[in-house]
């Protein structure tokens, strides 16, 4: 079980990881390029299908078709565990090792954004906000914690969703027509 987790986890996390690295040198390059958001997050969707064929393989070949819903949703969250973590250790390579100026480009892009809004109340706002994630980028462990915070969430619902469609607690025998 353990070496289908490790193994599981470790191919999302590259996977994601991968992308985000991608995606970061493109945003480096073009820090108004719209999407990034939608590609980091479809790219997370993609690695953590991978709870999905740990899980099944788990169920099929070392519990003999049966999981019920609590071991598969552990199995699931494991991995997303394992592949978060990748992710935010290349994060924190990428972020002090090659753009460490990432924060203060990321809020001049949004301050910007919000200008040609032309909303002063939303130009106030959006500049609090980023104040904030500057303040709190300077800390490695608040860096850590928002890095997890961006994509462990979406692994635990994949893993629920996961769990939710692997559990079998029975043989289920085809119904007679």
């Amino acid at each position: 079980m353990k070496k289908t987790v490790w193994i599981s986890g470790s191919i999302a996390g590259l996977i994601v990881a991968a992308i985000m690295a991608i995606s970061m040198m493109v945003y480096h390059n073009n820090p108004d390029m719209e999407g990034s958001m939608l590609l980091g997050y479809a790219g997370m969707l993609l690695a953590f299908s991978l709870i999905f064929v740990g899980v099944k393989q788990l169920r099929d070949k070392h519990y003999g078709g049966l999981i019920s819903f609590g071991k598969a949703f552990k199995a699931g969250l494991f991995i997303a565990l394992i592949a978060s973590t990748i992710y935010v250790l290349a994060w924190l390579i990428i972020y002090y090792g090659f753009m460490p100026d990432y924060m203060d480009r990321y809020c001049d892009h949004m301050i910007r954004k919000a200008q040609q809004n032309g909303n002063a109340a939303e130009l106030k706002k959006q500049m609090d906000e980023m104040a904030f994630y500057k303040e709190y980028y300077k800390n490695p462990l608040f860096v850590i914690l928002f890095t997890y915070a961006e994509i462990l969430p979406v692994g635990i619902v994949v893993s629920l969703i996961c769990a939710l469609l692997l559990k079998r607690k029975s043989r289920q025998l085809p119904v007679a027509s």
